[in-house]
Order: structure tokens, then C-alpha cells, then sequence
């Protein structure tokens, strides 16, 4: 799904100094828009909205004063609240004003359609760094098919040198700590297993601090219920498409909704419903609900993608409740299949971050861009400043203090001392020096700094060194991946989008009845739904959108190789 963040927002937002995330309080007034201005001293300012929701911080906070030193320039960073960037962007596009800035998020189209975006394509060369992001192939990649241009600079797939990646961000099957340590730490492989050990669990421990244990939670709440609706594709051994499954001998696109691993999977959580183990509140329960279960620590397992209940695990640490946190398994339904949650970062063409028309000074936004990705300006985005925020050992490698850290899980020290960049573009992996991660919590032996016994007793029953381990990657990776950009291009009066629109439509009204209805009614009420998808869903012409878009991807890609390798 679109709403994947590529990197846990976690990795450029919060624990590595960039702290965009949280609740938005503001979207900045419509005099601030597309105006560049000048600090006192001299300091370029340039505005910029991002259509999520995000956290402001103070102008004067130490790092993004440090950084504007460091590169004469600073972003005035706005976040989303109130209304939705479709809605938001809508008003901007409306009176043709907006920020410098902006990352549109689902409303991307929208702005590229307006003609609201500057054409990046001349520019890129003549910035080193941001050229550096991507290789020549991305970039070809990157530009829109239908006119060639490059609208957006995405934030979130560059990686330099090795990825490093600690923790798991994405989709999995996630169980409680103390249910794999209370079971000495079982091998789990299939839906079978993971639900006869959280069940096996419940009736010992039917109550957590008081509360009725939760055997298995689902959000199904608006465009989150995407955890209800996708986990069919991963059983199959599909990666995360998103839109669709995608046969890589025939590059034809089918939809995950009618597979047999969909029926089989539904099936199973109708006998879970039935027996209790699914809360009976998931198909009711608004977003918060959800979190605060989460929090309270007595839901066992759910599906999701780690960035949408983080909070919930900050808080359960926050509690002393760490095995009551979680671990990712990439489950099938048949132990021969071989699993794909876990996504190499991958470029979202449909998307990132543009320079708007009302920029009047384009270069120099962009010569900011550039200087906020030096090494020595994401060495201070990531790891701060020597000495307040971080050590050098003898060695030449970068360690925190116990106090240093601490500081880092401090949400009020967090706010007076950290930088909210975490939507402009930026990078992981390793530094230039080889020793050295760009993220914190990437640095192997500080991310074990940071474990607490349970980590350190789960990570070693399993033979790990950190949980990313624990999701085997995906394999091969094609050309197509992720085929969920073109569909999130779509208007709703296209053909496919409107089909797009009624499968959403029909599989939120059947899903959950599906589910709560029980066993003894799943087979009739399943033909019940495929005979309402045949008649109501022309998804015939969405498979044939996206079986077109694959094969184009592919003929792209190998026109872009030929035309490097002759060059």
C-alpha cells in the first residue's frame, strides 16, 4: 500500500533526529505560501508543507539552528491536521498559491495535474548530492511517463553502501515476546502455528493486568484496513505489490481478492472470531481504540505494518512492558511457499518531494537540498553533534552515552534539540568512512546498547543479531515493484479506478461479514461475495491496467539499461 512508509518513520523522524512524526498541530497560514523570506542573519528560509501528519518543533531548536549555520538555508516545515491532502492541496491548487515545498502525498496527482510542480529533470545534474541519491537508471525511473519529466524527489529509497536496516518496519504477522518466551521460543511458519500458540497462550493468561486477554487484534478502520484486506498476497508469496499479484513468467496482474489463499486465510479467521480469539470490537474500533489496546499490552498478535502501531510499542516501553512488544514472522499458509513481506527499498515514482511554482528562487531551494545532504549535514540531521550528541572512539566509530541516549527517548528533549526533516530527502546505509551507519539505531552495537534482557533472550533463542533478521528479503526484485504506484495514479473517472474504488467498496462490506458471521455461514456467505465482485467489480479492466503498466515497467527498464550501457 501507498501508506508504507519505506523506512520505519521511526528511522529519519524520531530516534535518528528527525523528528517528524506525531501529532500535526498546523498547516501554516496562506501568507507564509510560496514566499521565501530572509532570517536576520542572513539565513535563506523556504516553506515547506508535508500532506501528513507531523509534529512542529520550535525555529530555534539546537540542530536546526546548527544546521542552517551549516548551510545558510533552513526549511519552515508545516504537517497536515484537520482535513485530508487531498482536501488541503485542493484549496491550494483552488487559489494557485502554495508553499516552496511540498510532499503531496496522496494528493501527488492531484498537484501534478494542476501543473503545480516545477520540472526538476535540467536542474539535477548540477547538484551533486541530490544527484548521488539515485543511480542514472532510478532517475530515467523516476521520470513520469507520459511527458518525461521529474516532478518529485522521493525521500525514502536511497541507500548508500550497505543497508544496515535493524529493526523490521514493514508488514508481518506479529506475536508478543513473552508468548514465544512462555512457549520456548517455537519456530512459526504458518497461520496454523501462530494462531495455536496465541490460543494456547489465552487460556492460560486470560487476563492481562486485569483486562480480558486479546487473542488477535485487526485494524480495519477507513484506508487502514488494508491489514484485513492484503496478508492473502504475502501467503501466496507474493511481495508487496500492494495492487495487485503479479505473475513474473506472464507479467500479468491478477488480483489477490479471489486466490485461494484468500479464502482460506478468511476462512481461518472466521473459525478465530467464532472461538474468541479475534476481538470482537475490530471491526468497530476507531484508529485510537486500537493504539490504546495495543498500549495496554494485552493484544497477543496482529498483522500490520510496524510504523502504524509504533506508538504503541514506545508507550509499552515507556511502561516497562517490553515483553509485552513485538516480533515480525512472515507466515504462509503453506510451509513450501517461500515468504516476501520484507521489501528492499524500492522507488515510489508517484511521489516525494517537489519545488512548487510559487518558489521564486528555485536554485536555491535546491542548493539547500543539496547542502542538507552533504555527509557532514546528515551526520548532524542523524547523529547530531559531537560531544553533546554523540562520542568518536579511537577507533574513528560513533557510540552515545547512556546519557546521550536517554536524551534520544526524551519527547521534551527531543523537541528542543532535534530537527523536523524528516520528509526532505535524505539517505541510510553506511557513511562514506565504512564503519560508521547513517542511522543511530542502525549502528549495530548501538542498537544492542539500546536492548533490554528480553531483546537480547528472543534475539538469541532465534540465532539473531537484530529483528530485521527474523524476515527473510525479497527475491528476485522486479522491475515492475511496487506496481501499487501506477493504481494510486488513477483518477476516479478512469475505467480502472472506478473499478479500483467498487473492489474497495465490496471487499469492506464483505470482509468483515465474512469473518463475524462463523463457519457454519462462511461458505455460503464467500460465494455470496464472489458473485457480488463478479457483478459489481469490472476488475478485468483493472488487471488489464496494470498487466499493461508491468509489461511497460519492463520494456522501460530494458531500454534505460541499453540506452546507459551504449552511452
Amino acid at each position: 500500500m501507498k501508506k508504507i512508509v519505506k523506512w520505519s518513520l521511526t528511522a529519519l523522524s524520531c530516534a535518528a533526529l528527525l523528528a517528524g512524526c506525531g501529532g500535526g498541530n498546523g498547516n501554516g497560514s496562506e501568507s507564509d505560501q510560496g514566499q521565501a523570506k530572509t532570517d536576520a542573519d542572513g539565513t535563506r528560509v523556504y516553506s515547506a508543507f508535508m500532506g501528513v501528519a507531523g509534529k512542529e518543533l520550535p525555529e530555534d531548536n539546537r540542530i536546526n539552528v546548527a544546521l542552517a549555520d551549516l548551510v545558510g538555508a533552513r526549511a519552515e516545515v508545516t504537517w497536515l491536521t484537520g482535513q485530508t491532502a487531498k482536501e488541503r492541496i485542493g484549496v491550494m491548487i483552488a487559489g494557485g498559491e502554495y508553499p516552496d515545498m511540498m510532499d503531496a502525498s496522496d494528493a501527488y496527482s492531484q498537484m501534478v495535474d494542476a501543473g503545480g510542480f516545477v520540472p526538476l529533470e535540467d536542474y539535477i545534474d548540477d547538484y551533486p548530492n541530490i544527484k548521488a541519491l539515485y543511480t542514472d537508471l532510478e532517475w530515467e525511473k523516476i521520470k513520469a511517463a507520459n511527458d518525461g519529466h521529474i516532478y518529485a524527489i522521493p525521500q525514502f529509497s536511497s541507500v548508500k553502501g550497505e543497508n544496515m536496516e535493524t529493526n523490521y518496519g514493514q508488514e508481518a504477522f506479529w506475536i508478543q515476546k513473552r508468548v514465544l518466551q512462555w512457549a520456548n521460543y517455537p519456530q512459526i511458519t504458518t497461520v496454523d502455528e501462530y494462531f495455536d500458540l496465541i490460543n494456547a497462550y489465552a487460556a492460560e493468561h486470560p487476563e492481562t493486568d486485569g483486562q480480558p486477554t486479546i487473542g488477535f487484534e485487526i485494524l480495519t478502520d477507513d484506508w487502514r484496513y488494508f491489514t484485513l484486506e492484503n496478508p492473502p498476497a504475502f501467503l501466496a508469496g507474493y511481495p508487496n505489490d500492494g495492487a495487485a499479484i503479479v505473475n513474473p513468467d506472464t507479467l500479468e496482474a491478477k488480483v489477490y481478492d479471489t486466490i485461494p489463499e484468500a479464502k482460506a486465510y478468511f476462512q481461518k479467521l472466521s473459525e478465530q472470531y467464532d472461538q474468541g480469539t479475534v476481538d470482537p470490537e475490530a471491526f468497530t474500533a476507531k484508529y485510537d481504540q486500537y493504539i490504546a489496546k495495543l498500549s495496554s499490552g494485552r493484544v497477543l498478535g496482529m498483522v500490520d505494518q510496524y510504523w502504524q502501531f509504533e506508538q504503541a510499542v514506545n508507550s509499552l516501553k515507556s511502561q516497562g512492558k517490553d515483553e509485552m512488544t513485538y516480533v515480525p514472522f512472515g507466515l504462509v499458509l503453506d510451509p513450501s511457499v517461500q515468504p516476501q513481506y520484507k521489501e528492499v527499498p524500492s522507488l515510489n515514482t508517484n511521489g516525494g518531494l517537489g519545488i512548487t511554482i510559487s518558489n521564486d528562487d528555485v536554485e536555491g531551494t535546491l542548493e539547500f537540498l543539496d547542502g542538507i545532504l552533504s555527509e557532514e549535514a546528515m551526520i548532524l540531521r542523524t547523529w547530531g553533534e559531537e560531544g553533546i550528541d554523540y562520542e568518536i572512539d579511537e577507533n574513528g566509530k560513533f557510540y552515545r552515552t547512556e546519557e546521550q541516549r536517554a536524551n534520544w527517548i526524551n519527547t521534551d528533549w527531543v523537541d528542543t534539540n532535534a530537527i523536523d526533516y524528516g520528509y526532505l530527502p535524505a539517505y541510510k546505509g553506511m557513511y562514506s568512512d565504512g564503519i560508521n551507519s547513517v542511522l543511530p539505531h542502525e549502528q549495530l552495537s548501538e542498537f544492542q546498547e539500546n536492548l533490554v534482557d528480553i531483546d537480547r533472550e528472543v534475539l538469541a533463542a532465534y540465532g539473531h543479531e537484530k529483528w530485521s533478521d527474523f524476515m527473510a528479503v525479497q527475491d528476485p526484485v522486479t522491475p515492475w515493484f511496487p506496481i501499487y504506484t501506477e493504481r494510486d495514479s488513477w483518477t476516479s473517472s478512469e475505467p480502472a479506478g472506478i473499478a479500483k474504488q467498487k473492489m474497495t467498496e465490496v471487499k469492506m462490506k464483505w470482509l468483515p461479514k465474512l469473518v463475524m458471521d462463523g463457519p457454519e455461514k462462511f461458505e455460503a456467505n464467500w460465494e455470496a461475495y464472489m458473485a457480488d465482485y463478479e457483478k459489481n467489480v469490472d476488475y478485468k479492466v483493472y488487471e488489464e491496467k496494470l498487466t499493461e503498466e508491468v509489461k511497460r515497467r519492463v520494456e522501460v527498464e530494458e531500454e534505460i539499461l541499453e540506452k546507459l550501457g551504449q552511452e
